[in-house]
């Protein structure tokens, strides 16, 4: 026989045996068709420990491998079952079968669960981003008192801030004396009030020397009439000076308080910023760098705010420091100039362009009835 007749032959027989496979293999599938799900399901063999014995499960998906040739490109499906005792649902795996190779995909139940907020986990987070600012400002301040690190600086901002922290302490020192002059000018009217009243009494139980002490008497009123009258004019500058210093700048000065503060959290984020920017740059270093970066933006933007509301109070300031202080002067060498001039009509004059009342010894408060 010639090798062409045995080359037949030899394909003859391989279509047989593959016909005869794959009839063998429809014969199955119709069988497995036919059977009931409770019969399927009574069948389940179970191990001594309670499981499932998917031995002959595998060994039927084994059989049915060998029996198919490669290539066929029918799919391929595997049903895994666990343990009645299991919460798990059952996961149906799926997959193609490709150049004998398997891609498999993987599904089950999809359980979508809300975050219950803790309140004690948001204060935690609190108290932990405080502490980390805390921390990043107080190693700027000291990085900046050893001379190590850089800060940002305003200088005609700076400027001002320092001239009005000057100006507040002469202005305070100021209060201080006039305060001084008050309190001594008080007493010394108040011997001079005392002085009027033994001087009146003498001349009155004294007939050689009534007209002496009658006029002893008259001019200790009128001094002490009179420094009563300057009292209350240094009294009412006392109280606008007062509260130009205890107020007025005490306030600018707590607003500039707050842009230092802002200055230092802008200077040490970005300090943080420019040491991960010198670094190397990764997967793990480029989300703190965008982390970074925008809190640096944060600060920045609180830090603008702050100066520019600095700028405008210490502008406002100035507008009303000087309008006040103006007054108050004015006011203060009027009241003097004419009380030691002895020019009464002058120092009422002066009080009464200020409008300022002065209070009768004696009567401090009006009674219900005036009230009424």
């Amino acid at each position: 026989m010639t090798p062409s007749h045995h080359a037949d032959e030899l394909q003859k027989d391989l279509s047989c045996f593959f016909n005869q496979e794959i009839c063998s293999f429809k014969s199955q599938e119709s069988m497995m068709a036919q059977e009931s799900p409770k019969n399927s399901a009574a069948e389940i063999p179970v191990t001594s420990n309670g499981e499932v014995d998917d031995s002959h499960e595998h060994g039927f998906n084994r059989d049915l491998k060998r029996s198919l040739p490669a290539g066929l490109g029918l799919s391929e499906t595997q049903i895994t079952s666990h343990g009645f005792d299991s919460t798990k649902e059952g996961v149906i795996e799926a997959g193609t079968l490709q150049g004998g190779q398997k891609t498999q995909t993987n599904s089950g139940p999809v359980i979508l669960a809300d975050e219950i907020k803790n309140p004690a986990m948001e204060k935690l987070e609190l108290v932990r981003k405080w502490s980390l600012n805390t921390y990043k400002c107080t190693r700027q301040i000291i990085s900046e008192k050893l001379g190590r690190g850089s800060r940002t600086v305003d200088l005609e901002l700076e400027a001002q801030i320092d001239v009005l922290r000057d100006n507040k302490k002469k202005y305070e020192n100021i209060l201080r004396l006039a305060q001084t002059l008050s309190t001594q000018l008080f007493q010394m009217v108040h011997t001079q009030r005392q002085l009027g009243d033994a001087f009146a009494d003498l001349s009155l139980k004294s007939l050689e020397l009534h007209e002496e002490f009658g006029y002893n008497a008259d001019t200790q009123k009128l001094l002490a009439k009179n420094g009563e009258t300057l009292l209350g004019a240094i009294n009412f500058f006392i109280a606008s000076v007062s509260t130009l210093v205890n107020k007025t700048i005490e306030d600018t000065l707590l607003t500039v308080k707050q842009y230092e503060s802002a200055r230092i959290e802008y200077d040490a984020y970005r300090t943080d910023l420019e040491e991960l920017n010198l670094g190397p740059r990764d997967a793990n270093t480029l989300p703190k760098i965008e982390q970074s970066q925008h809190l640096f933006q944060a600060h920045k933007e609180k830090y603008d705010k702050m100066r520019n509301d600095v700028s405008i109070k210490l502008k406002l300031l100035e507008e009303n420091k000087v309008k006040v202080l103006h007054n108050q002067l004015v006011l203060f060498h009027n009241a003097i100039a004419a009380y030691f001039a002895g020019n009464q009509k002058q120092l009422e004059q002066t009080l009464k362009q200020f409008h300022i009342k002065l209070k009768t010894p004696g009567m401090d408060a009006s009674s219900w009835l005036e009230e009424q």
